[in-house]
């Protein structure tokens, strides 16, 4: 009968110190004999050799995993090109184009032999025999380099293919393994024809021209197929350092370095060394490949925006703008009808939801390229009241609240208007219309520089504010972009506009979630429209007025410095900036004057139905005298003016004699009298 095996209760009462194993029956005692021999030393190396083999096998999967996860080994089997971006306006008319000067792949069947063999013979001699890395090649530069005979390179035409598929520049054993690993992957993916078109289609050959067709157009004005042995020599010859040896700077060291690739493709067995010897170097015929202008102020401010879509885009890609080519042509005529002077000029002009349609940064952009719509933060003057009044309509206020209109005789801050001019009790709309001072100043007091700021930061300012008194006249400078945003959030009532120059997509639920819009309730956006309308109706932007309803807001800061309107018609919301770069005074123009004519000409072209009105009134004591308008006849000695009295007068010169010609209300006078010889003393 077997032994019963004991049980917890058993082992609980078993006395102290006693823990022998319990044996179960049956099982006897080990046979007694002499231990087990030790392992020999042959066996113990065999097995550590074979954890190391297994380790090694272990660390390169290990290896080879995060090569081919980092490696864009993918990429590498697409066409390749250097990323060149050309922006079109609305309509598809090409307006601008940055980044490098590409052609169409070239056929590696298609070429002359002597071409290819040039760039074999030069850059991978073995490139028809080796599986994408070269060790020979590879010993052979370490040797050279070792022995100070110049920097050699070992990579082969494959690596190198692999090394334009890497977006950086980096140099170091993760990038060259990586390289390596592409190179194979090529091999065995594609024939070395294949490979060969990559490479000839993507090297650079300096002056900023990548792939063999637009550098033999660049270069000899032909096409590769076409291209002569001393032709194909100068540009395989180029590869090494194409900013050094582009033949439009260094004609003598691309010959000099043309030599040098003949040579080695006699001694490639390309070429005999006679034709090498008797082969002439060649003569370039330079072209510009592209008419297409490289940037301008548009182009400068949307380009951002357009790399962000294409960022992950290789070749020569195009990106439709929001530009609209005949808004840009309406900007373009209207500045140049202007008496600017010596000033500067900026315009936007966008559509309600922050489609910027055209753009003038500067009077000339090869003169200036700096944007002085988007990058200038120059005082907005009166134009910044719109946040001031947009505070005190939240607060409860209404265009027809009453605000005191008097000198400001207490504090250390004491605005004055700008005619000098003080009606006492006026209401809201009144003093808006007019461009009061002192009651734009009262109202930021009693409603505290938080309300005021707040008002600007929800309407798209993110220029930085200072919180004082003067914020209420536009103290603090903004861009005329984030301003005019601003004001088409009236127009479309909704804030924030965000201004772009790129066609956004229609924002799904969750954008709208994660980034919320907002609009005027009903009162407010009536009372805010209401108070633009009347500046135009009846206060100091009667110069901007057309035959459509117009809102806007005209601006002048301390000086004289910046003159600015900034208002909408019809889709249109337009901001124009006038003012000298030395922040010196314009001389007596004012918002509602030059600017103001500027924005109503361009919205006469830009806006069906817009024509202009030209209402010429006697200026009030109470607010900015309208400059009189003038008319460019195209003569240097011709002018026209309509004047503050409707009476229209044009002074000229026939045959050194002054005429002035005069048309009234008493009809049309003549005045040709010669200017008289002065008193002798």
């Amino acid at each position: 009968m077997a032994e019963r095996l004991p049980t917890i209760e058993d082992l609980w009462n078993r006395p102290p110190g006693v823990w022998d194993p319990v044996v179960p029956t049956g099982a006897g005692p080990h046979p007694a004999g002499p231990p087990p021999a030790p392992p020999s030393r042959w066996k113990t190396r065999r097995v550590w050799i074979k954890r190391i083999l297994w380790a090694a096998l272990g660390i390169f999967v290990l290896l080879f995993a995060w090569l081919a996860l980092t490696a864009p080994l993918s990429r590498s089997l697409k066409p390749m090109a250097p990323p060149r971006i050309t922006l079109l306006a609305a309509d598809g008319q090409p307006i601008a184009q940055k980044g490098a000067v590409v052609d169409r792949p070239v056929k590696a069947s298609e070429l002359p032999e002597t071409v290819k063999q040039a760039f074999v013979a030069i850059e991978d001699r073995r490139f028809y025999t080796h599986w994408g890395v070269d060790p020979r090649g590879m010993l052979r530069a370490a040797w050279n380099n070792a022995r100070g005979g110049g920097t050699q390179g070992g990579s082969t035409i494959t690596q190198q293919l692999a090394k334009m598929t890497f977006l950086s520049p980096e140099r170091n054993l993760s990038r060259k393994a990586r390289e390596m690993l592409i190179a194979f992957w090529l091999e065995g993916w594609l024939t070395k024809d294949q490979i060969l078109e990559r490479y000839l289609s993507n090297a650079y050959f300096g002056d900023n021209v990548y792939g063999l067709r637009a550098a033999s157009l660049r270069y000899f004005n032909r096409q590769p197929e076409k291209l002569t042995l001393a032709q194909g020599a100068m540009l395989a010859g180029l590869v090494q350092a194409p900013s050094r040896l582009a033949p439009s700077r260094n004609l003598a060291g691309a010959q000099s370095r043309s030599r040098l690739v003949l040579g080695a493709m006699a001694q490639a067995g390309f070429i005999t060394a006679q034709r090498a010897a008797d082969t002439p170097v060649a003569v370039t015929n330079l072209r510009n490949v592209s008419a297409l202008p490289t940037g301008t102020y548009f182009a400068d401010w949307a380009m951002p925006q357009a790399r962000a879509l294409t960022e992950q885009v290789y070749g020569d890609t195009q990106v439709t703008t929001t530009l609209d080519a005949r808004m840009q042509k309406f900007a373009r005529a209207a500045i140049a009808r202007a008496a600017l002077g010596n000033a500067q000029v900026a315009l936007v002009a966008m559509r309600r939801n922050g489609e910027v349609v055209a753009m003038i940064g500067g009077r000339s952009y090869d003169k200036s390229p700096f944007n002085r719509a988007t990058q200038a933060r120059r005082q907005p003057g009166s134009t910044f009241k719109l946040f001031v009044y947009l505070a005190a309509l939240r607060s409860g206020m209404t265009p027809d609240t009453l605000i005191d209109d008097s000198p400001i005789v207490e504090g250390g801050f004491r605005p004055k208007n700008s005619s000098a001019h003080y009606r006492g009790q006026i209401t809201l709309r009144q003093a808006f219309a007019r461009s009061s001072n002192v009651a734009a100043v009262r109202l930021y007091q009693k409603l505290g520089p938080e309300a005021v700021i707040q008002a600007a930061r929800d309407l798209g300012v993110r220029s930085p504010l200072t919180a004082d008194p003067t914020l209420a006249l536009g103290s603090s400078g903004v861009t005329l972009l984030e301003l005019t945003s601003a004001y088409a959030a009236v127009a479309a009532n909704n804030w924030p506009i965000v201004p772009h120059g790129i066609p956004q997509d229609e924002p799904g639920l969750f954008a709208r979630l994660i980034r919320p819009s907002h609009s005027f309730d009903g009162p407010t956006l009536s009372m805010m429209r209401d108070l633009l309308r009347a500046v135009i109706v009846q206060g100091t932007g009667r110069g901007a007025a057309l035959a459509i309803d117009a809102y806007g807001k005209t601006g002048t800061s301390q000086n004289n410095r910046d003159a600015l309107f900034v208002g909408f018609a019809g889709d249109l919301v337009v901001g124009v900036w006038v003012g000298n770069d030395d922040n010196s005074s314009l001389k007596g123009v004012h918002g509602g004057g030059l600017p103001a004519k500027i924005w109503r000409d361009f919205m006469a072209g830009a806006v069906p139905g817009a024509k202009p009105i030209i209402t010429p009134v006697a200026p009030r004591a109470d607010e900015e005298p309208p400059e009189p308008l003038e008319f460019p006849m195209g003569f240097d000695n011709m002018q026209v003016k309509l004047g503050d009295d409707s009476a229209l007068t044009m002074n000229t010169q026939v045959g050194g004699m002054p005429i002035d010609v005069r048309l009234d209300r008493n009809g049309l006078s003549i005045d040709s009298s010669k200017p008289q010889a002065p008193e002798k003393p």
